[in-house]
This record gives structure tokens, sequence and C-alpha cells, in this order.
């Protein structure tokens, strides 16, 4: 059986004539006569290609040539892998035997991947961004959160490097 395609309205032959190239030589094609084998094999596609584009203008128009929207590799982490990010982001590492006082992405990545849950760090990220977690800034001996009293409580340096002559 021979796919046909429907007739073109001006507009969507002058989209289909200036723009979406390949998917509307498909259409064009059609339009011309040749059936979906044929088209596959003046364009190097498979007749299984063709005929989806077909049946998408068909149905959809015009928007019907445009790829879907995809929001990439389907998620592969169980509800429960997903519960372990976020209860291990909330818990303090010293609870959990780590020797430092708080988390990175890069310590929690590593964390997890000692607990048999191989996730990266972005998607570690994704994870608690999803649930309305985000990082702090890191606490620095020159950022805004240092203490103000700091030079005071801290006391008198001692000099670690010697002076430098003056030239004279």
């Amino acid at each position: 059986m021979t796919l046909r395609v429907r007739a073109l309205s001006e507009e969507e032959a002058d989209k289909l004539g200036a723009g979406l190239v390949g998917r509307a030589r498909i259409i064009l094609h059609a339009v011309d006569g040749l059936s979906a084998p044929e088209i596959a094999a003046r364009m190097g596609l498979c007749d299984a290609t063709v005929r989806f584009w077909l049946k998408r203008f068909n149905e959809r128009g015009l928007g019907g040539l445009e790829a879907d929207m995809r929001s990439g590799r389907p998620p592969t982490y169980t509800a429960e892998e997903r519960s372990a990010v976020i209860a291990a982001a909330l818990s303090r590492p010293a609870e959990l035997g780590r020797p430092f006082a708080s988390w990175t992405l890069d310590r929690l990545v590593a964390y997890l991947g000692e607990k048999g849950i191989g996730m990266k760090r972005s998607r570690v990220s994704e994870v608690l961004l999803a649930e309305g977690l985000k990082w702090r800034q890191e606490e620095t001996w020159f950022g805004a959160r240092v203490d103000p009293e700091f030079e005071r409580k801290r006391g008198r340096s001692s000099a670690s490097i010697p002076p430098r002559r003056r030239a004279a």
C-alpha cells in the first residue's frame, strides 16, 4: 500500500521550500508522487524513517516536522537511590564516619559510590536541586562569611617569612 501525503496549504509549501531541509525534502518528494521506498532510496534513509515523517506531517502539519523535545536519557536511578542521595546530603559527614565537617559534591559522589550508588556529580546535583536543595558557598579565610572578629580573636601573627631587604 502506498502512503500518500495530504495536500499542502500555500503557507506550508512556502515554509517547506525555504526551511526544514531533510524532513521537508521527504514531504516535497511525496507531494511530487514518490513512494516512501523511492524517497528512502533517493535520500539514503530507511523506509521506516520516511513513513514516520510522512505520518507525523499528515497528523500535525509543519509542526510535526520539528523534533519533539527530549529530556535526555530517561532516569535510571530508583526512588530509593535518589532518597539515599538526599539523606546523605542532609546528614553530617561525621555521622557517616567521614573525616570532614561538610559535604562537597565530589565527597558526596565518592561516599555514594562506596555505598553502591554510582551516580555522576551532575546527576547528584540535579537530584538535590529537584528536591529544593542547593549548596551554600563554602566559608573561606577570604570570603565574606568569615567571622568579622577573626583578626582580633586570632591575635598577633608571627612572621613566618623574613622581611626583604630594601635596595639602597
